[in-house]
């Protein structure tokens, strides 16, 4: 026992020196720990916000003041964390602010309403509130605000649309509100940190921009929120200058910032995954990536989401070959394991048979036997776990090949004895359409189990009337299946057509028909079809 716990205390304490000689694992490790207590840095968030309300429903209508001053508190607890409740609250500060009809008030409510809408990806929206805005009545500790959030909007179209003609005249006009945000900044301030190293970055001067951000980083005095901004930040130099094993470090650090600060809008997480993803690290980046959706999904903002969920089934698809590839493995160290136990058989017979002398040596294979024998239990045992893992997903492409390999086996036959009419006969007697319509049914199959509300949802377009109503065991029928491939990025006519087998004129005479039954406009159907939310 003693010599057990010795041993155990340098395993340890060898896992512990691994660790701290290599940065990226201790990091991820961190990280995996700090998700897993998630649960609670939000329940402190809540509990927060859980009084700002009670103090904001016990306070009498006529106390205007007070009322603004919790709303923007509220706002404050929202602005990462749920986009609708800070969306609501920032709407409340208005309706405050006018009901005290004081223009500062109304200000500063507009610009908090801006920065909701930016985090959404309203562009327009957040451009045209921020311009409704009277500068001269912004209190002076929001100016650096104002003028932050409209280089942000500005930094964020350039980024969205990716154009060589309007995005460097984007950049520019961020970078003419970003100066006036560090204008109105204190020196030692986070924002002027910040604000600054922004600069340097959309100006493309990495080296300034990397070092403004490093010495903001290295404060001692960021909240955790602050930390995770600047963190990230740096990171996104440093993956520009081929940094990468920093910047994943850093996307840890600025991950786990944002799980401690409760923060639902943010990038670090989700591009920490396609970062693992890139190196292989396929287990991390799907934990990554589902914990970045699961953030999406609670914030609401809608690019988000659609931000993180593209990586996902390629994430997912990975994951699947690497458990193809374990089962391949599997099957080989099966049949070795086979082999060598058949032959411990023969030989432990051919040693009875010839000296009863060599009983002791008999005695030590069978002991081996017996070994091998519970090795290969449990071999068979993790085939059967990984056979039920991926069954599902490999039993159609297997029972395809078993048809191809016992079709090919019968017309070589047949093709060899020269009877060419039975032959003839077998490639007569394909049934296509059963092959097409199984496949048809295992898409429908999977589609909605990815989409398991769809049919609901697109009922919901049209009246009663006009609603699909599936036959009997019907998962899809064309109508729905034209759409399902629609709701999967699959929206050229020509494509559609050719996975259905139909003329093009036919897929589009369908989806016009559909549309003009819908209760909105041939324009926005494919818009709402596309806004049908997955499980």
């Amino acid at each position: 026992m003693k010599h057990l716990i010795t041993c155990l205390f340098w395993v340890l304490i060898s896992t512990a020196n691994l660790l701290a000689q290599n940065p990226i694992a201790q990091a991820l490790a961190d990280l995996q720990i700090t998700i897993q207590e998630a649960g609670k840095y939000d329940m402190n968030r809540r509990k927060e916000i859980a009084q700002l309300r009670d103090r904001l429903v016990h306070t009498a209508a006529t106390e205007l003041e007070t009322r603004f001053e919790l709303s923007s508190r509220l706002w404050e607890s929202f602005k990462v964390f749920k986009y609708d409740s800070a969306f609501v609250y920032a709407q409340k500060m208005r309706q405050i602010a006018q009901e005290m009809d004081d223009p500062a008030k109304l200000a500063t409510a507009n610009i908090k309403l801006a920065f909701v809408l930016l985090s959404s990806g309203m562009f327009n929206e957040t451009i045209d509130c921020l311009d409704k805005i009277r500068t001269q009545y912004i209190p002076a500790a929001d100016k650096s605000m104002y003028y932050y959030v409209k280089a942000r909007s500005y930094y964020d179209l350039a980024d969205y649309c990716s154009d060589r003609y309007y995005a460097p005249q984007y950049i520019n006009k961020g970078n003419y509100y970003i100066d006036s945000a560090i204008q109105n900044c204190k020196e030692d301030s986070f924002e002027y940190g910040y604000y600054r190293g922004l600069k340097y970055w959309k100006s493309n001067d990495e080296e300034k921009a990397s070092e403004q951000f490093k010495l903001t980083a290295d404060r001692r005095d960021l909240t955790w929120h602050e930390r995770a901004i600047a963190t990230s930040s740096l990171s996104t130099i440093y993956i520009k200058m081929g940094r990468v094993d920093e910047a994943i470090v850093l996307l840890a650090q600025a991950a786990m910032a944002d799980i401690k600060s409760s923060t639902k809008e943010t990038t670090a997480i989700f591009n920490l995954s396609e970062l693992l993803f890139k190196r292989g690290n396929v287990k991390m980046a799907s934990t990554c990536v589902e914990y970045a959706i699961s953030d999406a999904t609670f914030y609401g903002a809608r690019q988000r989401k659609v931000q993180v969920s593209s990586i996902l089934p390629i994430i997912e698809g990975e994951k699947l070959n690497i458990v193809e590839s374990q089962k391949q493995k599997f099957v080989i160290y099966s049949v070795i394991a086979t082999s060598l136990l058949i032959a411990l058989i023969i030989l432990a017979i051919i040693i009875f048979k010839q000296n009863e002398k060599l009983k002791a040596t008999r005695n030590q294979l069978m002991a081996s036997h017996q070994e091998q024998q519970r090795i290969n239990s449990q071999l068979l045992e993790a085939n059967k776990i990984k056979d039920e893992y991926v069954g599902y997903c490999f039993h159609t492409n297997s029972a395809y090949i078993h048809k191809i390999e016992k079709f090919k086996k019968q017309l070589e036959q047949k093709l060899t004895e020269k009877k060419h009419a039975e032959a003839l006969f077998i490639v007569n007697n394909i049934n296509i359409k059963q092959e097409r319509e199984e496949l048809f049914k295992n898409f429908d199959r999977i589609f909605l189990k990815i989409f398991p509300n769809f049919v609901q949802d697109f009922n919901a377009l049209f009246h009663e009337e006009d609603q699909v109503k599936l036959k009997d065991n019907e998962l899809l029928n064309t109508d729905l299946r034209i759409f399902a491939l629609i709701r999967l990025g699959i929206a050229d006519n020509e494509k559609i057509a050719e996975i259905l087998e139909y003329a093009v004129n036919t897929i589009y005479t369908y989806k016009t028909k559909i549309k003009n039954k819908s209760l909105v406009s041939n324009d926005l159907f494919e818009e709402k079809i596309m806004q049908i939310k997955s499980r």
